[in-house]
This record gives structure tokens, sequence and C-alpha cells, in this order.
């Protein structure tokens, strides 16, 4: 009986959606040790013939591909969601389709490849980490992805363009840190989205943010658009696995955090309670924490998530902690026990501001922390603005850059001194 129960909901979904269409909303993610482990997500109109992913090394044109399978499951988390098309026009959405996962194991290091999906002609890339070592990454955020306002959108990736003329050519791995979605609930945002080229080309980790998290009436707030959109490790803790993860890249620990999760002190508790474990369990070099949330208000520079999370960064010995939200760019000195102190012995916090050239917001004089922020900045309603991320075994160099690719602000973060 259960057997046909599946075989009839899985009936019910092929015709809920155009069964002519191609795969859609694929996205590669480091897996949780990212110099041998790339997660991969994609959505299919049906089970059969789109559950095979092939792929090699891309400068092997003529190598044997390899060919693994993906876990397979019917998703609904976006059906029924009152959205708005790329006219304007206010519809509902049901986009019933089977997710579909695959863990990539025994990969080379360092090293681009190219991958096929059954049932799709598109050519797509993703980049291993180094065993250890040097490498880039570009860093993004908030720029409210809504295809009735495509400007929004073309500004983040025109930003993404200026930043790999100024690399020289791709980046070794990409973040966000949220917001990349008007309304996280619109499952057309997302399809649009990992359309673009800088998703199609690259490995990517993210951050659910609040509008990733939220339909378009923020009565639905649920982490489940970020986790079907992706295949981020599942090594978070009760609820938050694939949204809420850790990942080593050469020598660095990322961890990534949702904050939604934490709004309540009990919601914090379990993500510091976490953090620690995976710190304990997985010494590295350098130790790098991602929130949505800002540590700092941009406008007068009050508290926002620093207070909450800075002993236990004290703690842990955390080099740099990473923020958005606020729509303007904060850096600070490096700070334990609430102190300035020298490079190397304490942690460097920085949010990035947005990227949309839609929804900045300006600054005021600086009320607040005068001693740990050492640069704000923003263009007003029209920011645009990211940065890269430069890993030596030496020191981790942050810049950012406007949207002409002039440099505003450079912090570091010494060889950890802990």
């Amino acid at each position: 009986m259960k057997r046909i129960l599946a075989m009839l909901t899985a009936v019910v979904a092929a015709m809920a959606v155009d069964v002519t269409a191609q795969v859609s909303t694929v996205i590669a993610n480091p897996g949780e040790n990212a110099a041998t482990e790339i997660n991969i997500n994609w959505h299919s109109p049906q089970y059969k013939g789109y559950d095979k992913i092939y792929y090699a090394p891309a400068e092997c044109q003529d190598a044997k591909h390899r060919k693994a399978r993906s876990r397979q499951e019917l998703c609904t988390a976006f059906d029924s969601m009152y959205s708005k098309n790329a006219e304007g026009e206010n519809v509902y959405e049901y986009p019933h389709f089977v997710r579909n996962t695959v863990q990539l194991k025994k990969l080379l290091p360092s090293t681009l490849y190219r991958y096929t999906i059954e049932g799709d002609t598109s050519v797509r890339y993703f980049r291993t980490a180094p065993a250890e070592g040097a490498f880039r990454a570009a860093i993004i955020s908030d720029f409210h992805a809504y295809p009735p306002l495509p400007g929004r959108q073309q500004a983040a990736m025109v930003m993404l363009d200026t930043l790999e003329n100024i690399n020289g050519g791709a980046f070794d791995l990409m973040i966000h840190l949220g917001d990349v979605c008007a309304w996280g609930g619109s499952y057309s945002f997302w399809q649009n989205l990992y359309d673009e080229p800088h998703f199609r080309n690259n490995t990517w980790a993210g951050l659910n943010g609040n509008h990733d998290n939220m339909d378009r009436t923020n009565k639905k707030n649920t982490n489940q658009f970020f986790r079907f959109t992706n295949a981020a490790p599942l090594n978070g803790y009760d609820g938050e696995e694939g949204v809420c993860y850790f990942f080593r890249y050469g020598d660095v620990l990322f961890i990534a955090l949702n904050s939604e999760s934490m709004r309540s002190d009990e919601g914090l508790e379990k993500a510091q309670q976490w953090v620690k474990r995976v710190v304990a369990e997985h010494p590295s070099q350098w130790i790098i924490v991602m929130e949505h949330y800002q540590w700092f208000f941009g406008e007068t520079g009050a508290d926002s998530q620093y207070p909450r999370w800075c002993h236990v960064f004290d703690e842990l010995g955390v080099d740099i902690a990473l923020g958005a939200n606020n729509h303007r760019y904060v850096s600070t000195h490096p700070l334990c026990g609430g102190e300035v102190v020298a490079p190397g012995k304490g942690t460097v916090y920085v949010q990035t501001p947005s990227s949309d050239n839609d929804r900045g917001v300006d600054i005021d004089s600086l009320a607040f922390n005068h001693d740990k922020i050492r640069t704000r900045w923003t263009e007003g309603a029209n920011t645009v603005g990211a940065m890269i991320m430069d890993v030596t075994p030496e020191k981790i160099t942050l810049t950012l850059y406007d949207r002409t690719g002039t440099p505003i602000d450079t912090v570091c973060a010494e060889r950890s001194a802990y």
C-alpha cells in the first residue's frame, strides 16, 4: 500500500508541473571537506530520467565521465505561494518538483570540474578547494533578487563581473551572506537567479537571510526555502541540517549560522553550543564564522549581534566574523574582551553592504563603539559593493570594492596567535 501511495504522489507531482521542463535550480555547494567533496542540488519535473550526474575534470575533454546517482524527494515547500511574475502581476505559484541532491566524493583538490545532469544538455562547473594554502573568494550579499525589478539582480551580477576582472579570472569560492531573494518562498526567484552564469559556473557557500526565509506576506517563515534550494553539508544541529553547517576550505574552517533560528535566548544557546562543538572537533589554522545579521548597526555604530557572540568568539579564537543585512559596510579592529587588541589576538568583525543598487541606506554620525569600529561605508539608497577575500598561510585579507572596482577598505586577520 505504501508503495502504491508513493507512486500516486509522484503522478500528482508530475501533473502539477510542465513535465517537458528542463532541469532547474542547479547549484554546487562545498562538501564538509571542500578539497575532495562537492554537493550538488537540482530540481526536476519527475523522478525518472533526471537522477544521474556526469562529471570530470574540465581539462580532460576526452576523459570518461564519472557518474553518480542522486537522492530524490518530492518537494512541496513552495506550493501555493502568493508572488509576482516578471511583469509585476500578482500570481500564485504551484511548483511541485522532485529535489535531487548528490554528494560527490574522492575529487581532486584545486581542480575545476565540468558536469552535466541527466535530462539537461547544459554544461556547468564547480571548483574544489586546495588541500591547504592560498585561495581567493568573492563575498556578496543583500541583492534581493526580484524579477519585476531585474536591475537588482543585474547590479549584483555586474558587481561580481567587476570582482572577477580585478581577480584576473574566476574565484576559487563564492560566498553570499543572505538575502539573495526578495522572498525566499517565491520559487521562480530562485530559478531565475541560479540560471545566472555566476551561479552556473562556480561553487557557492551561502547563508539563509531573513528575506530568503519568508514568503511574500511574511506570514510563512521557514528555513525550508533555503534548505531545498541548496545542498549544504547536513552537519548542522537538530532542525538546522543543511542550513547551519560547517566545511573546511584549505586551512580555513567556515561555520555558517542561521540568524532566524537565533532570535530567542534558547535558539542562541543551541547555536553557540553547536559552534563550540564544531571548533573543538575540527581544529583549524583559521576560523571564520558567518551569519546574516549585522554585528553593529552601521548608521550609528550601535551594538547588534556583537554582544551576543563576542564572548564565544573570544573563547574559541575566531579570526573573522562575517555579517550582512544592515545594507551598510562596517569593519572593526581586532577585538577581544570588548577591547581593541593586537593583530592575531582577537576577532575582526566585517559586514557587507547591499549590492542591488536599490535598497541601500545612509549613515549618520558615529555615536557608539568609536574605539571598535574602524570603517563604515555606503553610497546611500543606490549602494553596490562586495568583497574579495585573499587567504594565505600568513593572513586573511578582506578588501571592499565599489561598483567601479575602486578599493574602499582593507582589513586583515593575522596568523592566529591564540
